[in-house]
């Protein structure tokens, strides 16, 4: 559904509620198709987020991986490096 939606499952430290709460408004804004929602729509898309994270955390805190944590840091460097590349720019630090 969208590029830039990222696992949450393997980083250490583990995703924060605010992640998981960005990740559900991302999730409800896209599907809805509304960025600012009018006053009529707003309480029913505030429950939706707050449905969705609620089954967000549910199902973060009941998977089970043998994969190793992810550095949040190191992984940033990564995605860092790749678009230094893609982009012809200099990795900034």
């Amino acid at each position: 559904m969208c590029r830039s939606i990222r696992p949450s499952t393997t980083w250490s430290p583990e995703a924060t509620s605010q992640e998981v709460h960005d990740a559900a408004l991302q999730h409800v804004r896209k599907v809805s198709a509304m960025t600012r929602p009018s006053q009529a729509n707003a309480e029913m898309l505030e429950r939706a987020v707050a449905q969705i994270v609620h089954a967000t955390e549910h199902l973060l805190a009941g998977l089970v991986t043998s994969a190793p944590p992810k550095d949040r840091e190191v992984e940033r460097e990564k995605a860092r490096a790749r678009s230094a590349k893609r982009f012809g720019t200099p990795a900034a630090s």
